[in-house]
């Protein structure tokens, strides 16, 4: 394999230089299991795990390698094996909290650019759904597209556009039926040579059928959805590393029944530039657009400039980044205070006799 092929660049190749000298090889995640890895390399398809120093320096999941990261391996190549001894920096990366009550920052896909996000047309079509994908997408790092499927279960396309396009100006839509493979040739200018691809989004989706169809064979396994709710089941039970025809990657990735946050203020502005816009014109700087005198926003939505039902999202999403970033905080200084300590019993061992 050609790593020009698999998306390579100066940006990569600087941060590997160091390794090179030193006799290293480079490959880039295709699929990660529990403890083992599928690495495409330009040794071919390798089998790979950490080294025990990787494991013992990582303290957060963030820290192991993701689908789509470069990693610095030794290689094996008679037995098609490899040893990963360092990640390279990542250019973006697709994240988000991870699921239950620990604070800490799942990667779904590094290295990527282009963000996917797939909608469903059917029953399952849900624009607050959408935000907050779309949060996730600016803060990644990679440019965002909206691809919406199953074209032929909608009776009303002019209003789902219309619904999408107020809440992601600037974002190109693209409309298809995969099943029938209609629609997707309009995918092309996004699926470049070298370019990485990630399709993300729920249950039942759409996505491996996508990926088959854009692929030219049946490469993952789908399955209906169901139609007393119109939600998937776990087709695609890896995130995987998939090179196309045409020469770009796509990574399929499983239905995401739980998208917690992971971002920032600028994300959440970036998806609501039409509110942060009108919360410029606001009397108060620090105007909390509930009952104010001179507020923007409660005048928009009074006149019906502005959908309620995308402000009260915008004061959803806005008090769960707020809620995250202080437990982020607290994280930080418990960490610090371990620290610490852990310096300071290191120095007093060194001063006893």
């Amino acid at each position: 394999m050609n790593l020009d092929d698999l998306g390579w660049s100066k940006f990569f190749a600087h941060s590997f230089e160091a390794y090179r000298q030193q006799g290293f090889s480079i490959g880039r995640v295709a699929i990660g299991y529990r403890n083992t890895y599928i690495l495409y390399s330009e040794h071919g398809e390798l089998t790979a795990e950490i080294t025990g120093k990787v494991r013992y320096r990582a303290t957060q999941a963030q820290d192991f390698p993701a689908v789509g990261d470069w990693v610095v391996i030794s290689v094996q190549a008679c037995e098609g094996q490899a040893t990963i001894h360092e990640i390279l920096p990542r250019k973006s990366k697709f994240s988000r909290k991870t699921i239950g009550s620990k604070i800490q920052e799942q990667i779904i896909a590094a290295n990527i650019d282009i963000v996917l996000l797939v909608c469903g047309l059917d029953g399952d079509f849900n624009p607050r759904r959408i935000e907050r994908y779309l949060i996730l997408a600016w803060e990644s790092g990679a440019n965002p597209v909206i691809l919406l499927n199953k074209l032929d279960l909608c009776n009303c396309l002019d209003k789902c556009l219309a619904q999408v396009e107020s809440i992601a100006p600037g974002v190109p839509i693209v409309v298809a039926n995969a099943t029938k493979d209609e629609g997707l040739d309009q995918l092309k200018p996004y699926l470049q040579a070298a370019q990485t691809v990630a399709l993300l989004g729920s249950s039942g989706v759409g996505k491996s059928t996508i990926t088959n169809q854009l692929r030219g064979e049946a490469l993952q396994a789908v399955q209906p959805v169901r139609q007393s709710d119109h939600r998937g089941r776990h087709t695609t039970t890896n995130r995987e590393l998939i090179l196309l025809p045409n020469g770009s990657l796509v990574i399929d990735t499983p239905g995401m029944r739980e998208l917690q946050l992971w971002a920032g203020d600028d994300s959440l502005h970036e998806t609501f530039t039409d509110i942060e816009t009108l919360a410029l014109k606001c009397r108060f700087r620090d105007c909390q657009h509930n009952h104010e005198p001179g507020c923007a926003v409660q005048q928009a939505l009074a006149e019906k400039k502005l959908d309620h039902s995308r402000f009260l999202s915008y004061q959803k999403l806005h008090k769960e980044l707020n809620y995250l970033d202080r437990k982020q905080d607290i994280r930080a200084q418990l960490a610090e205070k371990q620290r610490w300590k852990k310096i300071h019993k290191a120095m007093r061992n060194y001063d006893k006799p």
